[in-house]
């Protein structure tokens, strides 16, 4: 494959799911790198100092090592399913900040140093709520179709939801829930989700696209 950018990317990250969605929705084929976490690739950190996925290098040399800023580029250059008319930035903010925050601790109990006192499932189920009463008019975040803001969010309730998946389909969230499945259950999830081994130099390309 000549000519196409290069996605170092790893799975099951949330950050990586929703680059990977963007890019597929909007019809953007890629040489895929998948990332093991505990032994990334010198190329990566060669591309970035960040040496996080996802990182996308594009032809030209450029590289864009921002989740949001894979999915924005993707969606500028085609946007079929117009997801960037539903570009609600406070509410991606708020999940990539405080829910993101509660997210890990709920996750990963003991990870953190912590007070000890924060309830991080509560108060991430707390940010949720709002969700519920925006779907109660509409079957996505921003209107009547799929978003970029849906998306952008999809991974990481995802995540949250699998911390106890009985606990969560107990709480007083049907429209969020079955907001939830509808995304899991859909094809462009099934088509982003299936597993590489780990890349290395001189592997043969894995093209990765519509």
């Amino acid at each position: 494959m000549i000519g196409a950018p290069i996605l170092y990317s790893f799975r099951r990250c949330p950050y990586a799911m929703r680059a990977r969605m963007a890019l597929w929705a909007a019809g953007i084929t890629v040489e895929l790198r998948e990332v093991k976490l505990a032994a990334k690739p010198p190329e990566l950190a060669a591309a970035s100092s960040k040496a996080t996925v996802p990182v996308l290098v594009l032809v030209d040399g450029t590289v864009i090592d921002e989740s949001l800023a894979i999915m924005r580029w993707a969606l500028a250059q085609n946007d079929p399913g117009e997801w960037l008319a539903g570009n609600d930035a406070a509410l991606i903010a708020a999940n990539d900040g405080p829910f993101k925050h509660h997210l890990d601790r709920a996750k990963y109990p003991g990870r953190y140093e912590e007070d000890g006192v924060t309830d991080h499932r509560a108060a991430a189920l707390a940010m949720l709520t709002p969700l519920e009463a925006r779907l109660a008019d509409a079957p996505f975040l921003c209107g009547g179709k799929r978003s970029v803001t849906d998306i952008a969010l999809f991974p990481f309730i995802r995540q949250f939801a699998h911390i106890d998946r009985e606990w969560f389909a107990a709480q007083p969230l049907p429209r969020l829930q079955d907001w939830l499945e509808q995304l899991i259950a859909s094809d462009l999830f099934a088509a982003i989700m299936p597993k590489f081994l780990p890349w290395k130099a001189g592997d043969t390309q894995i093209q990765f696209g519509p």
